[in-house]
């Protein structure tokens, strides 16, 4: 039988215009630089930029698929590159492919703008080849730009003493003038908002938010944080802390740098401590934590010189993730053990504080280079490699002071639309309840009600006391938050009224307070 050679022929033209293709994309790799990158490190990228950046990669690479996942408040789209061996950036594609989830998450703060440049560089190396066998056992999901809008407003004066970029960087907040790592649990900004949805449709197992320190003149090249609450999942917390102190002494042991967790220092010698960041989850790694996932926070030094920092962040990121797919197994069975473990009856922590560790630890302090910039004439400060160690009190942990009993469930009237809204918002399964007769509840019985004098964030926060009695009401037209779900913590946080970071901390359910009562109920179990 003869066989027609057309069909062989196809396959050889279709063979040579995907090799050309190929070759095309790496040439198209090769060459492709971030604006840090193609400035010698005397400016970092735009909105426009890193949008340019990851629209060549996507072109160039079956890893890498670029998608949005939601708006900044000035309207701009938010990116996301999904990396991996899926089939699209879908949710359920990405899910359905039974691989660690981890989301990497830049420029929260737009002054603070190496993690973007390294998430950036992080896409293009993994689209060139590198790091394959971690697409093995995860999916990375790579957002370098959080805040879009701070990142447009550039000046040449925005962050203080810190050593470049020269040519400036944006701003602290967000459009609306909002710090959005304190927005975590009120939810006030789109770019927040659009991160927890992202959350809710790809549930990654890890979360990475890249920043630059702020304050003291320590040695360290960089420093972390994981999830501090005492309400946060214990096997989580270990695990992660496990972690990111394996990181340090990979990174101290082949690059030379100091790392160790986060700190600033505060008082005065003899008594002088080193004393991290509060527990509260309106911080993204703390929030994040309370969701039964690994939160992991990074703050490279301010006074590397950029491109020093932009490396530092790229050695930290190939660190952590290298890490992750070492575990990628535990780190799973951790996150899904904490979803799954009991919390009805048990007393979770409301408010805490941080506890000072009984001996003093060493804290390797440093010096800093006066530099100008050469275009505003201000002074920057350049790290100086200089050690000096010194002895000071830990304070990198928290103790409970309040802790409260959760119930099997809390039960919103209809009529308290902003708190289900919130509850929606966070991805917290709200169910209506069917009712019409009287049941016996618990109430929260107001004791006292306070709000700070000045106002923070737009809110004077709110702190209640009291407790919760026993009482009978009717239950028509009502909502059901099960304790039994996977986030039962954070609703547990959003509604006790005593909670320091809930919903009447934000002045969700003033009106309510105001009239001596807390509408939110539990049931009596």
């Amino acid at each position: 039988m003869r066989v027609c050679p057309f069909p062989t022929l196809t396959l050889i033209v279709v063979a040579v215009a995907s090799t050309g293709a190929a070759q095309s994309g790496r040439a198209s790799l090769e060459g492709l630089q971030t604006r840090a990158e193609r400035s010698n490190f005397t400016e970092t990228s735009r909105y426009d930029d890193v949008q340019r950046f990851l629209a060549v990669v996507d072109e160039a690479s079956d890893l890498v698929r670029v998608t949005s996942f939601g708006y900044s408040f000035e309207g701009r789209s938010l990116p996301l590159a999904v990396v991996g061996r899926v089939a699209d950036p879908t949710p359920a594609s990405v899910k359905a492919s039974g691989l660690l989830r981890v989301y990497i998450q830049a420029n929260i703060h737009a002054g603070e703008v190496e993690g973007k440049e390294a998430a950036l560089a992080l896409v293009r190396e993994i689209a060139r080849g590198a790091h394959g066998d971690w697409l093995q056992s995860m999916v990375l999901l790579v957002n370098p730009i959080y805040n879009p809008d701070g990142n447009e407003h550039v000046t040449l004066t925005s962050r203080g003493f810190q050593h470049g970029p020269v040519g400036g960087q944006g701003t602290r907040p967000n459009a609306q003038g909002l710090n959005i790592n304190r927005d975590n649990m009120k939810l006030e900004t789109p770019e927040a908002r659009s991160m927890v949805r992202l959350l809710n449709d790809y549930d990654p197992h890890v979360m990475i938010d890249l920043h630059t320190t702020n304050g003291s003149r320590h040695a360290y090249h960089l420093t972390y944080e994981t999830p501090s609450n005492p309400a946060v999942d214990e096997g989580v917390a270990r695990e992660a802390r496990a972690w990111l102190a394996q990181v340090a002494r990979v990174v101290q042991a082949r690059d030379g740098w100091d790392v160790r967790s986060y700190g600033n220092v505060s008082g005065q010698a003899p008594d002088r401590a080193w004393t991290t960041v509060e527990d509260l989850p309106r911080y993204t790694h703390n929030y994040w934590g309370l969701r039964n996932r690994f939160g992991i926070l990074s703050e490279t030094y301010s006074y590397l010189p950029f491109a020093d920092r932009v490396v530092t962040n790229q050695r930290f990121l190939e660190e952590v993730l290298a890490y992750a797919h070492a575990n990628a197994a535990r780190l799973r069975q951790a996150a899904e053990a904490a979803d799954a473990a009991p919390l009805v009856g048990q007393r979770l922590s409301l408010r805490s504080r941080v506890a000072r560790g009984g001996e003093k630890i060493e804290i390797l302090m440093g010096d800093v280079i006066e530099d100008v910039n050469p275009y505003s004439g201000r002074i920057m400060h350049r790290r100086a490699d200089v050690r000096k160690p010194e002895r000071m009190w830990d304070e990198t942990t928290f103790r409970s002071t309040d802790t409260e009993r959760v119930p099997s469930a809390y039960i919103v009237p209809a009529a308290e639309k902003a708190v289900l809204e919130r509850l929606r918002a966070h991805g917290v399964r709200v169910e209506p309840m069917p009712g019409g007769s009287a049941m016996p509840v618990e109430e929260f019985r107001i004791t006292g009600s306070t709000v700070t004098e000045r106002a923070f964030e737009n809110h004077q926060e709110r702190t209640v006391t009291g407790e919760w009695a026993p009482a009978t009401h009717d239950v028509a037209g009502v909502f059901r938050v099960p304790m039994t779900q996977p986030l039962a913590r954070l609703a547990f946080y959003l509604l006790e009224p005593r909670s320091n970071d809930g919903l009447a901390t934000w002045n969700v359910v003033d009106e309510a307070i105001k009239a001596s009562r807390y509408p939110v109920l539990r049931t009596r179990d």
